[in-house]
Protein backbone atom coordinates (compact mmCIF):
# COMPACT_ATOMS: atom_id res chain seq x y z
CA UNK A 1 0.00 0.00 0.00
CA UNK A 2 1.22 3.87 -1.71
CA UNK A 3 1.18 6.41 1.52
CA UNK A 4 0.84 10.18 0.48
CA UNK A 5 0.29 12.90 1.81
CA UNK A 6 -3.66 13.62 0.00
CA UNK A 7 -5.53 11.61 -2.04
CA UNK A 8 -7.78 13.25 -4.02
CA UNK A 9 -11.14 11.43 -5.80
CA UNK A 10 -12.74 13.31 -8.83
CA UNK A 11 -10.55 15.80 -11.13
CA UNK A 12 -13.15 18.92 -10.65
CA UNK A 13 -12.82 22.74 -9.34
CA UNK A 14 -12.16 22.50 -5.85
CA UNK A 15 -10.57 19.17 -6.49
CA UNK A 16 -7.65 20.40 -8.90
CA UNK A 17 -7.36 23.73 -7.23
CA UNK A 18 -6.36 21.90 -4.13
CA UNK A 19 -4.32 19.80 -5.52
CA UNK A 20 -1.95 22.39 -6.94
CA UNK A 21 -1.94 23.75 -3.38
CA UNK A 22 -1.09 21.17 -1.86
CA UNK A 23 1.59 20.44 -4.23
CA UNK A 24 3.43 24.02 -3.93
CA UNK A 25 3.73 23.07 0.10
CA UNK A 26 6.02 20.13 -1.34
CA UNK A 27 2.76 17.24 -0.29
CA UNK A 28 2.57 14.12 -2.23
CA UNK A 29 -0.66 14.41 -3.81
CA UNK A 30 -3.06 11.12 -5.80
CA UNK A 31 -5.43 12.55 -8.30
CA UNK A 32 -7.85 9.63 -9.01
CA UNK A 33 -9.90 10.35 -12.03
CA UNK A 34 -12.35 7.51 -13.76
CA UNK A 35 -12.63 9.21 -17.43
CA UNK A 36 -10.26 10.58 -19.22
CA UNK A 37 -13.17 12.53 -20.50
CA UNK A 38 -13.64 14.70 -17.67
CA UNK A 39 -10.79 15.89 -16.47
CA UNK A 40 -10.78 19.17 -14.86
CA UNK A 41 -14.37 18.36 -14.00
CA UNK A 42 -18.07 18.89 -14.85
CA UNK A 43 -17.88 22.44 -15.67
CA UNK A 44 -15.39 22.29 -18.69
CA UNK A 45 -16.05 18.79 -20.11
CA UNK A 46 -20.28 18.63 -19.65
CA UNK A 47 -21.74 21.97 -17.91
CA UNK A 48 -20.98 25.39 -17.62
CA UNK A 49 -18.52 25.83 -20.79
CA UNK A 50 -20.02 23.40 -23.25
CA UNK A 51 -23.34 24.62 -22.14
CA UNK A 52 -22.41 28.28 -22.11
CA UNK A 53 -20.80 28.25 -25.54
CA UNK A 54 -23.78 26.92 -27.03
CA UNK A 55 -25.91 29.43 -25.57
CA UNK A 56 -23.94 31.59 -27.22
CA UNK A 57 -24.19 30.38 -30.76
CA UNK A 58 -27.69 29.54 -30.51
CA UNK A 59 -27.83 33.55 -29.83
CA UNK A 60 -26.39 33.90 -33.14
CA UNK A 61 -28.22 31.73 -34.97
CA UNK A 62 -31.03 34.29 -36.11
CA UNK A 63 -28.16 36.50 -37.37
CA UNK A 64 -26.20 33.90 -39.20
CA UNK A 65 -29.24 31.68 -40.55
CA UNK A 66 -32.45 34.17 -41.04
CA UNK A 67 -34.76 31.41 -40.50
CA UNK A 68 -33.80 28.97 -42.89
CA UNK A 69 -33.73 25.48 -41.93
CA UNK A 70 -31.15 24.16 -43.36
CA UNK A 71 -28.90 26.70 -42.62
CA UNK A 72 -29.86 25.99 -38.53
CA UNK A 73 -29.20 22.87 -38.78
CA UNK A 74 -25.45 23.60 -40.81
CA UNK A 75 -25.06 26.16 -37.61
CA UNK A 76 -26.10 23.76 -35.21
CA UNK A 77 -23.40 21.38 -36.67
CA UNK A 78 -20.87 23.64 -36.43
CA UNK A 79 -21.69 25.15 -32.62
CA UNK A 80 -20.79 21.39 -31.98
CA UNK A 81 -17.72 20.95 -33.84
CA UNK A 82 -17.10 24.28 -31.44
CA UNK A 83 -17.82 23.49 -28.43
CA UNK A 84 -16.10 20.13 -28.76
CA UNK A 85 -13.12 22.14 -29.97
CA UNK A 86 -13.05 23.81 -27.01
CA UNK A 87 -13.93 21.36 -23.90
CA UNK A 88 -11.26 19.05 -25.88
CA UNK A 89 -8.50 22.19 -25.52
CA UNK A 90 -9.35 23.11 -21.84
CA UNK A 91 -9.36 19.51 -20.74
CA UNK A 92 -5.64 18.45 -22.01
CA UNK A 93 -4.70 21.75 -20.25
CA UNK A 94 -6.25 20.92 -17.20
CA UNK A 95 -4.28 17.54 -17.30
CA UNK A 96 -0.72 18.76 -18.20
CA UNK A 97 -1.72 21.16 -15.48
CA UNK A 98 -1.70 18.61 -12.60
CA UNK A 99 -0.13 15.43 -14.33
CA UNK A 100 3.11 17.79 -15.24
CA UNK A 101 3.82 18.84 -11.83
CA UNK A 102 6.37 16.10 -9.99
CA UNK A 103 4.23 16.03 -6.69
CA UNK A 104 0.70 15.30 -8.07
CA UNK A 105 0.32 11.71 -9.77
CA UNK A 106 -2.70 11.50 -11.62
CA UNK A 107 -4.53 7.73 -11.74
CA UNK A 108 -7.13 7.05 -14.22
CA UNK A 109 -9.36 5.10 -12.14
CA UNK A 110 -12.30 4.66 -9.96
CA UNK A 111 -11.57 4.02 -6.13
CA UNK A 112 -14.05 2.98 -3.43
CA UNK A 113 -12.99 3.08 0.25
CA UNK A 114 -11.63 0.06 1.71
CA UNK A 115 -11.01 1.81 5.61
CA UNK A 116 -11.33 5.23 7.16
CA UNK A 117 -7.62 6.22 5.54
CA UNK A 118 -7.23 4.12 2.42
CA UNK A 119 -8.65 3.50 -0.88
CA UNK A 120 -8.48 0.85 -3.72
CA UNK A 121 -8.38 2.04 -7.01
CA UNK A 122 -9.03 -0.05 -9.93
CA UNK A 123 -7.27 1.57 -12.99
CA UNK A 124 -8.25 2.08 -16.45
CA UNK A 125 -5.17 -0.51 -17.81
CA UNK A 126 -6.73 -3.53 -15.65
CA UNK A 127 -4.61 -3.13 -12.47
CA UNK A 128 -5.16 -2.50 -9.29
CA UNK A 129 -3.32 -0.18 -6.38
CA UNK A 130 -3.75 0.78 -3.25
CA UNK A 131 -3.42 4.26 -1.12
CA UNK A 132 -3.39 5.10 2.07
CA UNK A 133 -3.60 9.03 3.40
CA UNK A 134 -4.51 11.17 6.94
CA UNK A 135 -6.29 13.95 4.45
CA UNK A 136 -8.72 12.00 1.47
CA UNK A 137 -10.76 14.76 -0.62
CA UNK A 138 -14.29 13.77 -2.34
CA UNK A 139 -14.39 15.50 -4.99
CA UNK A 140 -16.88 13.04 -7.41
CA UNK A 141 -19.77 15.83 -8.33
CA UNK A 142 -23.32 14.94 -9.23
CA UNK A 143 -24.95 12.39 -12.48
CA UNK A 144 -28.27 13.23 -14.00
CA UNK A 145 -30.93 11.39 -12.45
CA UNK A 146 -32.75 9.09 -14.98
CA UNK A 147 -36.83 9.18 -13.82
CA UNK A 148 -39.13 5.95 -13.45
CA UNK A 149 -40.78 6.64 -16.97
CA UNK A 150 -41.67 3.07 -18.71
CA UNK A 151 -39.47 2.57 -21.90
CA UNK A 152 -37.13 5.46 -20.89
CA UNK A 153 -34.04 3.27 -20.99
CA UNK A 154 -35.15 1.23 -24.23
CA UNK A 155 -35.88 4.48 -25.96
CA UNK A 156 -32.50 5.78 -29.11
CA UNK A 157 -34.16 9.72 -29.00
CA UNK A 158 -33.96 9.87 -24.95
CA UNK A 159 -30.76 12.56 -23.99
CA UNK A 160 -29.54 13.38 -20.75
CA UNK A 161 -28.28 17.17 -20.93
CA UNK A 162 -24.93 15.12 -20.99
CA UNK A 163 -25.12 12.82 -23.95
CA UNK A 164 -27.67 15.32 -25.54
CA UNK A 165 -24.37 17.68 -26.40
CA UNK A 166 -23.52 15.17 -27.88
CA UNK A 167 -25.50 14.80 -31.09
CA UNK A 168 -24.19 16.82 -34.29
CA UNK A 169 -27.52 16.77 -35.81
CA UNK A 170 -30.42 19.50 -34.48
CA UNK A 171 -33.69 17.79 -33.86
CA UNK A 172 -36.34 19.69 -35.65
CA UNK A 173 -39.12 18.77 -32.59
CA UNK A 174 -37.11 18.85 -28.22
CA UNK A 175 -39.37 17.48 -25.66
CA UNK A 176 -37.78 18.47 -22.71
CA UNK A 177 -39.33 16.43 -19.59
CA UNK A 178 -38.55 18.67 -16.30
CA UNK A 179 -39.30 22.76 -16.24
CA UNK A 180 -36.14 23.61 -13.45
CA UNK A 181 -33.30 25.83 -14.20
CA UNK A 182 -31.31 23.20 -16.39
CA UNK A 183 -34.21 22.27 -18.51
CA UNK A 184 -35.22 26.10 -18.84
CA UNK A 185 -31.65 26.56 -20.14
CA UNK A 186 -31.64 23.85 -22.60
CA UNK A 187 -35.37 25.01 -23.74
CA UNK A 188 -33.85 28.33 -24.88
CA UNK A 189 -30.99 27.19 -26.25
CA UNK A 190 -32.38 24.55 -28.63
CA UNK A 191 -35.47 26.90 -29.74
CA UNK A 192 -32.85 29.67 -30.12
CA UNK A 193 -30.70 27.26 -33.06
CA UNK A 194 -34.34 26.37 -34.33
CA UNK A 195 -35.94 23.46 -32.69
CA UNK A 196 -39.83 23.42 -31.97
CA UNK A 197 -39.04 23.03 -28.04
CA UNK A 198 -41.78 21.91 -25.44
CA UNK A 199 -41.28 21.35 -21.90
CA UNK A 200 -43.55 18.93 -19.83
CA UNK A 201 -43.38 20.52 -16.38
CA UNK A 202 -45.36 18.26 -13.68
CA UNK A 203 -45.59 21.43 -11.40
CA UNK A 204 -48.65 23.26 -11.29
CA UNK A 205 -46.59 26.62 -10.95
CA UNK A 206 -43.60 27.96 -13.33
CA UNK A 207 -40.22 28.01 -11.64
CA UNK A 208 -42.46 27.94 -8.08
CA UNK A 209 -38.69 29.60 -6.56
CA UNK A 210 -39.43 32.54 -8.29
CA UNK A 211 -41.67 35.46 -7.45
CA UNK A 212 -44.88 35.30 -9.67
CA UNK A 213 -44.17 38.54 -11.25
CA UNK A 214 -40.72 37.43 -12.59
CA UNK A 215 -42.41 33.96 -13.26
CA UNK A 216 -44.68 35.12 -15.55
CA UNK A 217 -42.19 37.46 -17.46
CA UNK A 218 -39.90 34.67 -18.06
CA UNK A 219 -42.87 32.27 -19.46
CA UNK A 220 -43.63 35.12 -21.57
CA UNK A 221 -40.38 35.26 -23.26
CA UNK A 222 -39.49 31.91 -23.93
CA UNK A 223 -42.93 31.61 -25.40
CA UNK A 224 -42.01 34.75 -27.85
CA UNK A 225 -39.33 32.65 -28.59
CA UNK A 226 -41.45 29.48 -29.57
CA UNK A 227 -41.20 27.34 -26.18
CA UNK A 228 -44.46 25.53 -25.48
CA UNK A 229 -45.22 24.95 -21.62
CA UNK A 230 -47.42 21.95 -20.45
CA UNK A 231 -48.04 22.35 -17.02
CA UNK A 232 -49.11 19.64 -14.66
CA UNK A 233 -47.83 17.02 -17.15
CA UNK A 234 -46.60 13.75 -15.94
CA UNK A 235 -44.70 11.64 -18.35
CA UNK A 236 -46.12 8.58 -18.06
CA UNK A 237 -44.04 5.98 -20.81
CA UNK A 238 -41.98 6.74 -23.92
CA UNK A 239 -41.28 4.79 -26.85
CA UNK A 240 -39.80 4.57 -29.92
CA UNK A 241 -42.14 4.92 -33.66
CA UNK A 242 -40.86 5.11 -37.16
CA UNK A 243 -38.23 8.13 -37.46
CA UNK A 244 -39.40 9.75 -33.85
CA UNK A 245 -40.26 9.09 -29.72
CA UNK A 246 -43.75 8.94 -28.77
CA UNK A 247 -44.76 10.07 -24.89
CA UNK A 248 -47.67 9.11 -22.69
CA UNK A 249 -48.55 12.07 -20.81
CA UNK A 250 -51.04 12.07 -17.55
CA UNK A 251 -52.35 15.72 -16.85
CA UNK A 252 -52.33 15.83 -13.15
CA UNK A 253 -54.77 18.78 -12.61
CA UNK A 254 -58.03 17.75 -14.87
CA UNK A 255 -56.61 13.64 -15.04
CA UNK A 256 -56.90 13.40 -18.96
CA UNK A 257 -53.81 11.68 -20.98
CA UNK A 258 -52.51 12.84 -23.91
CA UNK A 259 -49.43 11.84 -26.18
CA UNK A 260 -46.91 13.65 -27.79
CA UNK A 261 -44.75 12.79 -30.79
CA UNK A 262 -41.55 14.38 -30.93
CA UNK A 263 -37.89 13.85 -32.49
CA UNK A 264 -35.68 13.61 -29.33
CA UNK A 265 -36.40 14.28 -25.44
CA UNK A 266 -34.58 15.46 -22.70
CA UNK A 267 -34.67 14.19 -19.19
CA UNK A 268 -34.14 17.58 -17.16
CA UNK A 269 -35.23 16.12 -13.52
CA UNK A 270 -32.29 16.70 -11.82
CA UNK A 271 -29.19 15.53 -10.60
CA UNK A 272 -28.24 13.51 -7.81
CA UNK A 273 -24.30 13.52 -5.76
CA UNK A 274 -22.33 10.74 -7.56
CA UNK A 275 -21.41 8.20 -4.88
CA UNK A 276 -22.41 4.67 -5.92
CA UNK A 277 -18.90 3.35 -6.19
CA UNK A 278 -17.16 4.82 -3.24
CA UNK A 279 -18.13 2.41 -0.64
CA UNK A 280 -18.45 5.08 1.49
CA UNK A 281 -20.15 2.43 4.70
CA UNK A 282 -16.35 1.19 4.67
CA UNK A 283 -14.86 4.40 5.44
CA UNK A 284 -17.65 5.30 7.89
CA UNK A 285 -18.88 8.32 6.04
CA UNK A 286 -22.40 9.06 6.33
CA UNK A 287 -24.89 10.15 3.46
CA UNK A 288 -28.00 12.21 3.80
CA UNK A 289 -31.58 10.92 2.34
CA UNK A 290 -30.67 12.64 -0.50
CA UNK A 291 -27.44 10.85 -1.05
CA UNK A 292 -25.20 13.67 -0.64
CA UNK A 293 -22.12 13.40 1.60
CA UNK A 294 -22.55 14.83 4.96
CA UNK A 295 -20.25 17.29 6.18
CA UNK A 296 -19.64 20.52 8.70
CA UNK A 297 -19.14 23.71 8.09
CA UNK A 298 -15.90 23.33 7.47
CA UNK A 299 -16.36 20.56 4.92
CA UNK A 300 -15.65 17.47 7.03
CA UNK A 301 -17.33 14.56 7.17
CA UNK A 302 -18.38 11.93 9.79
CA UNK A 303 -14.94 10.81 9.40
CA UNK A 304 -12.20 12.99 10.10
CA UNK A 305 -9.75 11.99 7.93
CA UNK A 306 -12.20 12.85 5.00
CA UNK A 307 -13.36 16.05 3.31
CA UNK A 308 -16.37 16.32 0.41
CA UNK A 309 -15.71 19.32 -2.03
CA UNK A 310 -18.60 20.57 -4.76
CA UNK A 311 -21.51 18.65 -5.67
CA UNK A 312 -20.93 15.52 -3.94
CA UNK A 313 -22.34 17.06 -0.92
CA UNK A 314 -25.48 18.65 -1.87
CA UNK A 315 -26.20 21.93 -1.89
CA UNK A 316 -25.92 24.42 -4.49
CA UNK A 317 -24.33 23.02 -7.42
CA UNK A 318 -22.31 25.76 -9.33
CA UNK A 319 -18.38 25.90 -9.88
CA UNK A 320 -17.69 28.91 -7.78
CA UNK A 321 -19.11 27.18 -4.61
CA UNK A 322 -17.09 24.53 -5.30
CA UNK A 323 -14.03 27.02 -5.44
CA UNK A 324 -14.92 28.79 -2.08
CA UNK A 325 -14.91 24.77 -1.24
CA UNK A 326 -11.34 24.79 -1.90
CA UNK A 327 -10.90 27.92 0.20
CA UNK A 328 -12.67 26.81 2.98
CA UNK A 329 -10.53 23.12 3.01
CA UNK A 330 -7.39 25.43 2.78
CA UNK A 331 -8.52 27.49 5.76
CA UNK A 332 -9.06 24.66 7.59
CA UNK A 333 -5.60 22.98 7.00
CA UNK A 334 -3.42 25.92 6.92
CA UNK A 335 -5.52 29.23 8.25
CA UNK A 336 -7.31 30.31 11.32
CA UNK A 337 -10.22 28.16 10.80
CA UNK A 338 -12.49 31.02 10.28
CA UNK A 339 -13.82 30.35 6.97
CA UNK A 340 -16.84 28.39 6.82
CA UNK A 341 -19.90 27.21 4.83
CA UNK A 342 -21.87 30.01 6.49
CA UNK A 343 -20.25 33.04 5.96
CA UNK A 344 -20.18 33.04 2.25
CA UNK A 345 -23.84 34.12 1.72
CA UNK A 346 -25.25 35.83 0.20
CA UNK A 347 -23.98 34.33 -3.74
CA UNK A 348 -25.33 34.81 -6.75
CA UNK A 349 -26.56 32.81 -9.86
CA UNK A 350 -27.05 32.85 -13.38
CA UNK A 351 -29.60 30.52 -15.47
CA UNK A 352 -28.51 30.84 -19.17
CA UNK A 353 -31.84 31.49 -20.87
CA UNK A 354 -31.95 34.24 -23.20
CA UNK A 355 -31.78 36.45 -22.00
CA UNK A 356 -30.03 35.19 -18.65
CA UNK A 357 -31.99 35.08 -15.38
CA UNK A 358 -29.67 36.07 -12.43
CA UNK A 359 -30.92 35.86 -9.02
CA UNK A 360 -29.15 36.83 -4.71
CA UNK A 361 -30.57 36.76 -1.58
CA UNK A 362 -34.41 37.04 -1.10
CA UNK A 363 -37.50 37.19 -3.32
CA UNK A 364 -40.26 39.38 -2.05
CA UNK A 365 -42.48 36.51 -1.35
CA UNK A 366 -39.61 34.93 0.68
CA UNK A 367 -39.41 38.46 2.31
CA UNK A 368 -42.75 39.03 3.65
CA UNK A 369 -43.01 35.26 4.86
CA UNK A 370 -40.11 36.42 7.20
CA UNK A 371 -42.26 38.86 8.54
CA UNK A 372 -39.64 41.70 7.01
CA UNK A 373 -41.14 45.00 5.96
CA UNK A 374 -39.92 45.03 2.30
CA UNK A 375 -40.10 47.85 -0.68
CA UNK A 376 -39.91 46.94 -3.84
CA UNK A 377 -38.64 48.09 -6.71
CA UNK A 378 -39.26 46.96 -10.53
CA UNK A 379 -37.75 47.99 -13.54
CA UNK A 380 -38.61 47.11 -17.65
CA UNK A 381 -35.64 45.84 -19.70
CA UNK A 382 -36.67 48.35 -21.95
CA UNK A 383 -36.53 51.41 -19.83
CA UNK A 384 -32.40 50.64 -20.28
CA UNK A 385 -30.62 52.76 -22.98
CA UNK A 386 -28.11 49.87 -23.81
CA UNK A 387 -30.80 46.76 -23.89
CA UNK A 388 -31.76 49.06 -27.23
CA UNK A 389 -28.28 49.19 -28.19
CA UNK A 390 -27.75 45.95 -27.63
CA UNK A 391 -31.26 45.06 -29.64
CA UNK A 392 -32.24 43.23 -26.78
CA UNK A 393 -35.05 45.06 -24.37
CA UNK A 394 -36.43 41.69 -23.21
CA UNK A 395 -37.03 41.20 -19.38
CA UNK A 396 -37.45 42.68 -16.05
CA UNK A 397 -35.56 44.30 -13.20
CA UNK A 398 -36.41 44.10 -9.66
CA UNK A 399 -34.77 44.12 -6.16
CA UNK A 400 -36.36 43.95 -2.22
CA UNK A 401 -35.61 46.49 0.27
CA UNK A 402 -35.78 46.19 4.12
CA UNK A 403 -37.65 49.62 4.95
CA UNK A 404 -36.08 50.38 8.30
CA UNK A 405 -32.55 49.80 7.56
CA UNK A 406 -32.19 50.88 3.52
CA UNK A 407 -30.40 47.59 2.81
CA UNK A 408 -31.01 45.52 -0.55
CA UNK A 409 -32.27 41.66 0.67
CA UNK A 410 -31.96 40.50 -2.44
CA UNK A 411 -32.29 41.09 -6.70
CA UNK A 412 -33.18 39.24 -9.42
CA UNK A 413 -32.41 40.58 -13.07
CA UNK A 414 -33.94 39.17 -16.07
CA UNK A 415 -32.34 40.85 -18.73
CA UNK A 416 -29.18 40.99 -21.12
CA UNK A 417 -25.96 40.93 -19.08
CA UNK A 418 -27.48 40.22 -16.16
CA UNK A 419 -24.65 37.48 -15.28
CA UNK A 420 -22.85 40.45 -14.98
CA UNK A 421 -24.85 43.08 -13.41
CA UNK A 422 -25.70 40.47 -10.67
CA UNK A 423 -22.31 41.12 -9.33
CA UNK A 424 -22.45 44.40 -8.74
CA UNK A 425 -25.25 43.44 -6.57
CA UNK A 426 -23.76 41.33 -4.49
CA UNK A 427 -20.45 42.98 -3.58
CA UNK A 428 -23.27 45.99 -2.59
CA UNK A 429 -24.81 43.44 -0.56
CA UNK A 430 -21.58 41.59 0.90
CA UNK A 431 -20.16 45.01 2.58
CA UNK A 432 -23.57 45.79 3.40
CA UNK A 433 -24.37 49.06 1.29
CA UNK A 434 -27.73 50.75 1.53
CA UNK A 435 -30.18 50.87 -1.79
CA UNK A 436 -28.57 54.45 -1.88
CA UNK A 437 -25.07 52.96 -3.13
CA UNK A 438 -26.12 51.82 -5.95
CA UNK A 439 -28.68 54.33 -7.20
CA UNK A 440 -25.96 57.18 -6.88
CA UNK A 441 -22.99 55.23 -7.40
CA UNK A 442 -21.31 56.13 -11.18
CA UNK A 443 -21.76 53.84 -13.71
CA UNK A 444 -20.17 53.70 -17.17
CA UNK A 445 -22.88 54.80 -20.01
CA UNK A 446 -23.97 52.70 -21.99
CA UNK A 447 -24.26 50.41 -19.85
CA UNK A 448 -26.39 47.65 -18.45
CA UNK A 449 -24.92 48.57 -15.01
CA UNK A 450 -26.20 51.85 -14.70
CA UNK A 451 -29.54 49.99 -14.92
CA UNK A 452 -28.94 50.07 -11.52
CA UNK A 453 -29.20 53.78 -11.09
CA UNK A 454 -32.82 53.89 -12.57
CA UNK A 455 -34.32 50.57 -10.81
CA UNK A 456 -33.21 51.59 -6.78
CA UNK A 457 -34.61 55.28 -7.71
CA UNK A 458 -38.23 53.89 -8.71
CA UNK A 459 -40.79 54.48 -6.17
CA UNK A 460 -41.61 51.34 -3.49
CA UNK A 461 -44.39 49.37 -3.69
Amino acid sequence: MEKVDAIIIGFGKGGKTLAVDLAKRNWKVAMIERSDKMYGGTCINIGCIPTKTLVHQANETGCLTHGDKAAEKRHYTQAIDRKNVLTAMLRNKNYHNLADNPNITVHDGEASFISGNAVSVKLANGDSLELTSEHIFINTGARSIIPAIDGVTDSKRVYTSTTIMQQEQLPKRLAVIGGGYIGLEFASMYAGFGSQVTVLDNHADFIPKEDRDVAATVKAVLEKKGVEFRMNAKTEAIRDVDGAVKLTCHDTESGYSFEIETDAVLLATGRRPETAALNLGAAGIETDSRGAIVVDSHLKTTNPHVWAVGDVKGGPQFTYISLDDYRIIRDDLFGDHRRNTEDRAPFAWSVFIDPPLSRIGLGEDDAKKQGIDVGVVRLPAASVPRAHTLEQTDGLLKAVIDKKTGKILGATLFCVDSSEVINVVAMAMKTGQPYTFLRDFIFTHPSMSEALNDLMSQPMA
